[in-house]
């Protein structure tokens, strides 16, 4: 794993809607170089004085997805909220939708569309009215407005339930209806606050794929929020890795895993394991080696690194290892699920994966 400068600056990502002018359905084309969305300097502040965003630029390019991803309480949900315009950023900070400042416009003339966490759907009208609204309350004629519910319905796979109500779907069909409300508008940036939280992990692994397919199939510009790794990693073009209101770095899914440019961004994107001291220093000539779990492979003892396995977990398509070394420090290795070691025997270990740094971190 190679760590690299860290990058606080620019990241491409996405747009939304509320009353803009259709988006291209297209396909997505992340190598595009139209700007959608760019924050300069942008801040929020509390009026206990409470720093929620430090200052930040951040560049997202049309039909481009990006995910901000990072703990509770990092500032991503903040940001959310200025790109759609529910808050407003300290002064000095500027926001443009294309060649547009949007800075002072309100979230209805932004041409925004909003999924938020709990879907906050209607529960007194059907599938259809939901989906339906927005247009209704723009002034879309009714024939016009029938189509285009038509097919956001098909779109999302919800036509046999036009009809229905809120309380007799289940999450994730509720889930597809806040989707296809928020995209029946045409936004000119879509925006998703945690979509998929309130689903059961079974579910939330089939739609994250749906949302990456029709995400794809529209080529529209998102900016998805999430703590979920796997989510950010699936769903986003590129990554925005936030930590206490920074933007920590920015960049494909790949980079981040194998190029992270700080200890937070590397332990936040998976499990990272770090072994130092003599015995590191005679059998690799390097201070400290830092690897991920699947970049281990175990042998027979003999030569090189050795340590005693304390914890072994069988995980169905692989076996879960927990090791220490002789001087006692502890780390994690992920083998085949044909491994057969078990707790008290000894193996030897060896680094597999050419991407893994044998330097360490920066601190």
């Amino acid at each position: 794993m190679n760590i690299a400068t860290p990058a606080r600056s620019v990241a491409t990502g996405t747009t939304g809607t509320t009353g803009a002018p259709p988006h291209p359905s297209t396909a997505k084309t992340p190598t595009a170089k139209a700007l959608a969305i760019r924050l300069t300097r942008c801040a929020k502040t509390w009026p206990d004085g409470t720093r929620a965003l430090e200052p930040l630029d951040l560049e997202v390019q049309a039909g481009e997805t990006l995910a901000l991803l990072g703990p509770s309480g990092c500032g991503k949900t903040t940001l959310l909220r200025l790109i759609c315009g529910l808050e407003q950023a300290d002064d000095g900070g500027r926001i443009d939708f294309g060649d547009m400042d949007v800075t002072g416009v309100a979230p209805e003339a932004r041409g925004v569309g909003v999924v938020f966490q709990g879907y906050a759907l209607f529960p007194n009208m059907s599938v259809a009215g939901n989906v339906g609204y927005g247009l209704k309350i723009r002034g879309v004629d009714a024939a016009t407005r029938k189509r285009r519910v038509s097919e956001m319905l098909a779109l999302v796979e919800l036509e046999a339930l036009a009809e229905r109500r809120i309380d007799q779907l289940s999450g994730g069909q509720r889930q597809r209806v806040a989707l296809a409300r928020a995209i029946a508008i045409q936004p000119r940036v879509l925006l998703l606050d945690e979509p998929l939280t309130a689903l059961d992990a079974r579910l939330r692994q089939q739609l994250r794929v749906d949302l990456a397919a029709l995400l794809r199939r529209l080529g529209i510009t998102c900016v998805i929020v999430t703590h979920d790794q796997e989510e950010a990693m699936m769903l986003g073009d590129r990554v925005a890795v936030m930590s206490a209101g920074r933007l920590e770095q920015l960049g494909t899914p790949e980079t981040l895993y194998r190029q992270p440019a700080s200890p937070f961004v590397a332990d936040f994107l998976g499990t990272l394991c770090r072994l130092q001291g003599e015995a590191v220093r005679r059998h690799h000539g390097v201070d400290t080696l830092t690897f991920r779990p699947h970049e281990i492979r175990l042998h027979a003892p003999g030569s090189g690194l050795e340590a005693r396995i304390e914890a072994r977990f069988f995980l169905g398509s692989h076996v879960r290892f927990e090791l220490t070394l002789d001087d006692g420090q502890r780390f994690t290795a992920l083998a085949a699920a044909s491994a057969g070691w078990q707790p008290g025997e000894r193996v030897g270990i060896s680094l597999v994966s050419s991407s893994s740094a044998q330097e360490p971190l920066p601190c």
